[in-house]
């Protein structure tokens, strides 16, 4: 990795509230769902880190083969939050980090590269927003690495964001994507 921005796609997740993995369900295009919103932060970042729950899983093996930098999260029982902290640990060079969910694969491009326009000009984090509700992928700048790395826990990084309210720029978007995850 280097100092660029780099994506962090969370894709370890347990799906119980889904029934069964959420991330392989197929979505409109046909595509598992996983690998439709590894292909759009791709399609923006030149550098993703997929965070996985066993990088021999199918999973993982669906985005080893759309180029992601794979890593294991052998917490990723502990939720979200430890997700993300796996995640950058991984990236820990990078000049920001632009954090993707698997299980939204409606996110656009555009949205992405948005968020990541944003981190370029100089944002500290950066989320957009969809009719008042923030939402995904939320852009963080490197000045938040070490509190990225301390996550524990599924609140994902709230309490980052939480604590530096003040430095949080919304981008008014257009897409219902960017507040819909999957979950049934």
């Amino acid at each position: 990795m280097s100092a660029v921005t780099v994506g962090v796609l969370l894709a370890a997740g347990q799906s119980r509230r889904f029934g069964s993995n959420k991330l392989l369900h197929r979505v409109g295009d046909g595509l598992p769902m996983v690998v439709a919103s590894a292909r759009h932060l791709r399609a923006v970042l030149r550098e993703v880190v997929a965070v996985v729950d066993d990088t021999g899983g199918e999973v993982a093996t669906l985005l080893g083969q759309e180029g992601l930098h794979l890593v294991a999260n052998p917490r990723a029982a502990e939720g979200m939050g430890a997700s993300i902290a796996c995640g950058v640990a991984a990236s820990a060079d990078a000049a920001g980090w632009v954090i993707a969910l698997g299980d939204m694969p409606y996110v656009p491009e555009s949205v992405i590269a948005a968020v990541v326009r944003g981190l370029l000009a100089g944002s500290d984090i950066i989320a957009p927003v969809y009719r008042q509700r923030r939402g995904h992928p939320v852009g963080f700048s490197a000045r938040h690495a070490q509190a990225l790395m301390e996550l524990r826990g599924d609140e994902g990084a709230r309490g980052v964001i939480a604590a530096h309210r003040d430095s949080l720029d919304l981008v008014e978007v257009v897409e219902p994507g960017v507040v819909l995850d999957i979950d049934r």
